[in-house]
């Protein structure tokens, strides 16, 4: 099982990555200074469980473009073949 994260980390982080879509990676580091830059996190812990959150919604949001590309890719081929 993983961490249970609190209600303010999951709200910051998707409210951030909203309004910086492009700005965040996969890369937990460049997420973390990015932060640095754009929002005002009074402790280091917090700022570190929102980047490793925003880590983890970009991470997911690339996998579920990748299942949709393969499965248009599918979907193209079998038309082709019929």
């Amino acid at each position: 099982m993983g961490k249970v994260r609190t209600e303010k980390v999951k709200k910051a982080a998707r409210e951030l990555v909203q309004k910086y879509p492009e700005q965040f990676t996969t890369d937990f580091e460049a997420n973390k200074k990015f932060l640095d830059t754009v929002a005002s996190i009074y402790s280091p812990r917090l700022r570190n469980r929102i980047a490793g959150y925003i880590t983890r919604l970009v991470a997911i949001s690339k996998s579920r473009e990748a299942e949709a590309a393969a499965e248009a890719t599918e979907e193209e081929t079998e038309e082709e073949k019929e």
